[in-house]
């Protein structure tokens, strides 16, 4: 990809005579005389990377970028500050009868680590005998020699202590049991991930390297350039120790992205090094001036990557402010890797790449470029008509917004074990409403108002559990300290709702005024549907400004690199009509799309894709002085092409091995968009 930056930004030319005392060469001499120093803090910062980035916090639960004004979010501080946040899961025991499954039961609630376990035997005596219970009135928690409990556990739902709650109930059940519920979601995750990004890594890597081995012309280039950008990843992975705690999408895409979107800058100084070479520089000198030109050039050019992954900083919903400063941080990274470090490695490699030299691969593109110009008429007509299609389309998506869109996809157990739970007992959404211990006559009154509604499954409040007139303090303190503590109480309701959906939402807003009209100060609902809520009322406004945010940072470099205001909207358009097409691609699909991804990936595809339309068009003027419009236009494709196949291929084939290899639903989507999306541009 040298060519493309080379020539994306004029005004940089050859600078190997311009010895007399500028910055760029004094510093490119400094890099080259001290290139042993410099090895020496690359290393050390490799190392102290390889032991920080142990440290760095991984966070799964999306209603921790919430705004602190969020009403939701104010709820949960409310919880976690009184009784904790509480994991939850939903546990299917398989062929059992009423006696056995009490028994499970019994011992599941033993377990450390779990708070409660919810099942029939709180309403029904199930010690009875099956022929005198009414299978309606435990048809919610036991169906055909199926027993199914809602269990809420002690810690929330990433913390250790959960995770070996749900390894002894696994334990416990063997094969008897289906697990499903954010603590389990997050366990399962959490392990997933660990397994499919060494996966990813190594198809990326291997994927990429072939790539390069087409276009580069030495076998030994790939591997020299995956060796820089693999100090400038490790570098950016290691410094997240000062952020604390990233996202899991963070986690997981960031290191494709860095890839796929800086592997230019360290194909470009190879570049420049070789044709310096050519002209009969030995190989300081021509180092030298390689790095001299790469200083402006690569830093012109990474411009617009790094404003279009900025504007995601200001979303108010933080998870754009995780991901936006990592993959940034990755973009100046590989920048200075590239010009500090990379330079003693071209050195290095120099005898081998001249030892391992193949003919180019890549073929002549005027044919194409000639096909191109001649349907020019018919492409653009095509454009006009896709357009305003697309752009209405992409606007016409349903989308997922919260925790539901990290659900395990197709394949996974997870995925299995909530389809056969679904298909016996239906939807289980517990929501928890905290509200000022202040009257037991209202609390007993507003349980039972929410128990009437038919969409609630169950009710557990203290009040409501207490017989009439008997005060709590004949209750055990543990016990009592599930439901009210701290002057404040909580109340679990179960609805037969996913968390996520219109009816849900709606069901949320009728309970939460039922909670409203009995306590109108200091009561909260939350759970994973009213997080969403606010999620989705955050995040959609976020959309407005990340876009106008990067359309407009990325207008103002290019305006500034070609002294235009008519050549940003003409660079721009082509881009922003791919991702118009790619973000349609879903609603003509009838899928789903995570509106995270949406926002996000507008604003890379925009960032790290804009230069294929810089160079095209750089190409363009460049031939256009000695040559008529037909012949320019050939000559700025065929120049072109081989640059935009190479980068294009790239971060095209990260974002599909993503895709292919994650079972996460959200980084899966993600891949998908942004290999779709580099494909598209």
């Amino acid at each position: 990809m040298g060519e493309k930056i080379k020539n994306m930004f004029r005004g940089h030319k050859e600078k190997k005579k311009n010895q007399n005392g500028g910055f760029s060469y004094r510093l490119a001499s400094f890099i080259i005389h001290k290139r042993g120093w410099i090895e020496s803090v690359f290393v050390i910062g490799c190392l102290l990377s390889l032991l920080t980035m142990n440290f760095v916090n991984v966070n799964y639960d999306l209603t921790k970028y919430l705004p602190e004004t969020a009403e939701s979010a104010i709820g949960l501080d409310v919880m976690r500050d009184k009784f904790g946040y509480p994991g939850t899961a939903r546990v299917m025991v398989k062929d059992v009868s009423l006696y056995e499954a009490k028994q499970y039961k019994d011992e599941i609630a033993e377990i450390d680590g779990v708070d409660q376990v919810l099942w029939c035997d709180c309403s029904v005596n199930i010690y009875a005998g099956e022929d005198f219970i009414n299978e309606s009135d435990i048809k919610d928690y036991y169906k055909d020699r199926n027993a199914v409990f809602d269990i809420t556990f002690v810690e929330e739902s990433d913390s250790s202590r959960t995770s070996n709650a749900i390894n002894e109930m696994k334990n416990l059940l063997g094969d008897k049991g289906c697990y499903v519920g954010m603590a389990v979601q997050n366990k399962s995750m959490t392990e997933s991930m660990a397994r499919e990004m060494s996966k990813i890594l190594v198809v990326a890597v291997v994927m990429i390297f072939a790539v390069l081995s087409v276009t580069t012309t030495a076998w030994t280039e790939p591997i020299l350039f995956l060796l820089v950008m693999g100090v400038a990843v490790l570098l950016n992975k290691g410094t997240n120790i000062f952020i604390g705690t990233v996202s899991f999408l963070t986690e997981n895409v960031s290191i494709i992205l860095q890839l796929a979107t800086s592997m230019d800058y360290s194909i470009f100084l190879l570049d420049a090094f070789m044709n310096y070479r050519k002209q009969g520089m030995n190989e300081e000198d021509a180092i030298i001036n390689a790095v001299q030109e790469a200083i402006n050039s690569i830093f012109a050019s990474s411009l617009t990557t790094v404003v279009g992954f900025l504007a995601l900083v200001t979303m108010k919903f933080s998870i754009g402010f995780d991901l936006g400063l990592v993959l940034a941080k990755g973009i100046v990274f590989s920048l200075l890797t590239v010009v500090f470090f990379m330079p003693a490695m071209i050195l290095k490699f120099a005898k081998l790449n001249e030892k391992t030299k193949h003919r180019s691969f890549m073929p002549d593109f005027h044919g194409l470029g000639k096909v191109i110009y001649r349907i020019r008429p018919i492409v653009f007509a095509v454009i006009v008509l896709v357009t305003p299609l697309a752009y209405t389309a992409q606007g016409l998506n349903d989308f997922l917004y919260g925790n539901d869109s990290m659900g395990a996809s197709e394949g996974t157990q997870v995925y299995e074990d909530d389809q056969e739970i679904t298909k016996i007992f239906g939807r289980s959404n517990m929501l928890l409403a905290l509200y000022p211990n202040t009257s037991e006559v209202n609390e007993r009154a507003m349980a039972k108002e929410i128990k009437d509604l038919s969409y609630v499954k169950s009710v557990t409040a203290l009040a409501d559990t207490l017989p009439e007139g008997i005060p709590e303090e004949f209750l055990p303190k543990s016990t009592v300290e599930l439901l009210h503590k701290g002057g404040y109480c909580r109340m679990l309701i179960y609805t037969r709702t996913k968390t996520e959906s219109a009816e849900a939402f709606k069901d949320s807003d009728a309970i939460q005024e039922i909670v409203k009209k009995y306590y109108p100060d200091g009561s909260y609902l939350v759970g994973e549907t009213p997080s969403t809520q606010d999620i989705k009322s955050f995040i959609v406004k976020d959309y407005e400004n990340v876009n106008v945010l990067s359309l407009a940072g990325v207008f103002l470099v290019v305006m500034m690199s070609f002294k235009s205001a008519v050549m940003p909207i003409l660079v721009i358009i082509p881009i922003e009509v791919a991702i118009f097409i790619n973000m349609a691609m879903p609603y003509f699909q009838g899928v789903e799309m995570v509106y995270m991804g949406y926002i996000i990936v507008s604003s890379i595809q925009l960032g790290a894709t804009v230069d294929y339309s810089i160079l095209l068009a750089n190409n363009y003027l460049a031939k256009r002085k000695p040559l008529p419009k037909k012949k320019a236009c050939v000559e700025a494709i065929a120049a072109s092409c081989s640059s935009i196949f190479t980068s294009g291929s790239i971060i095209t084939l990260a974002g599909y091995i993503v895709y292919m290899i994650s079972s996460t639903t959200a980084i899966a989507d993600l891949g998908h968009l942004i290999g779709r999306g580099g494909l598209f541009s």
